[in-house]
């Protein structure tokens, strides 16, 4: 039985316009199952829906209709068996980087003892042994997105639901957190839903992407990415400078072209109208 399933989902939201009544639809009939322990990527152009889709799977908003259902039971609401990142890192600024980690230790009833101990290990775990004491504004962008995975991770939940959560950092940080999220996904063994503009994030990172088409979003098509170096343990340059790399970037940018020149479209449609 699959971990994540969207069983025809679609939501729509009231327009502005309260004299016409019409409502906008973000998704329309979304089909998808994701399996236990898999890295999915979705991509899709702007507007087309991908944070919605993220929301409805964290509970966050309801379905208009159709259902996500998660261990075959329908998602209703948040849950602690999902653990969120967003692309904003959400930390507490008066909090020093363990005591952020612990927050989200103590919303799950861990004994105070426990507490420091297993943020420490989460820390570690994302390579920040030796910055427990430092507060968000001593840290780094990409230090402070890996205080905020480390807190997702901690209270241990079975899917980690990630929001373009590198889209705000540098070039080489952005790659260094990439290599640093595989290896985490690898060791933990966690369901990752992540949601990104970047084709070739998507690829370095997906065991499957599913392509959105532009608004309403809907899935244009699924592509498995597989790579014999990632068993192989192949370094991360071998494997984006490799052509199997290349032509699974190129899948995906012609399945995207056309999406993203009709969402073009239809932004200067309505900043016509």
């Amino acid at each position: 039985m699959a971990k994540i399933v969207f069983e025809s989902v679609t939501k729509t939201f009231p327009t502005k316009d309260k004299k016409r009544k019409e409502e906008f639809t973000a998704l329309d009939g979304i089909d998808l199952e994701i399996g236990a322990g898999e890295f999915v990527v979705v991509v899709g152009p702007s507007g087309c829906g991908k944070s919605t889709l993220l929301d409805l799977l964290g509970g966050l908003t309801r379905p208009t209709s159709g259902r996500i259902l998660l261990d075959g039971e329908p998602v209703t609401g948040p849950g602690l068996d999902r653990g969120i990142v967003f692309q904003q890192y959400a930390l507490l600024p008066w909090r020093t980087a363990l005591g952020n980690v612990e927050f989200g230790l103590e919303a799950t009833g861990v004994p105070r003892r426990q507490r420091a101990a297993r943020a420490r290990e989460f820390l570690d775990l994302v390579g920040l042994t030796g910055f427990e004491d430092r507060h968000p504004h001593e840290l780094s962008g990409g230090m402070r997105q890996r205080v905020a995975i480390a807190r997702s991770l901690a209270y241990d939940p079975d899917v980690l639901l990630m929001d373009e959560p590198f889209a705000a950092l540098d070039a080489q940080t952005r790659e260094s957190l990439q290599d640093e999220l595989r290896r985490i996904w690898q060791r933990t063994g966690k369901t990752v839903v992540f949601i990104t503009h970047g084709i070739e994030e998507a690829v370095y990172l997906g065991q499957k992407v599913a392509v959105i088409t532009s608004r309403p979003g809907r899935v244009k098509e699924v592509v498995p990415v597989s790579f014999g170096g990632r068993a192989a343990g192949a370094t991360g340059e071998d494997l984006r400078s490799s052509p199997e790399f290349a032509r699974y970037r190129h899948e995906i940018w012609t399945l995207l072209h056309d999406e993203v020149a009709r969402a073009q479209r239809l932004e200067k449609e309505e900043a016509a109208a």
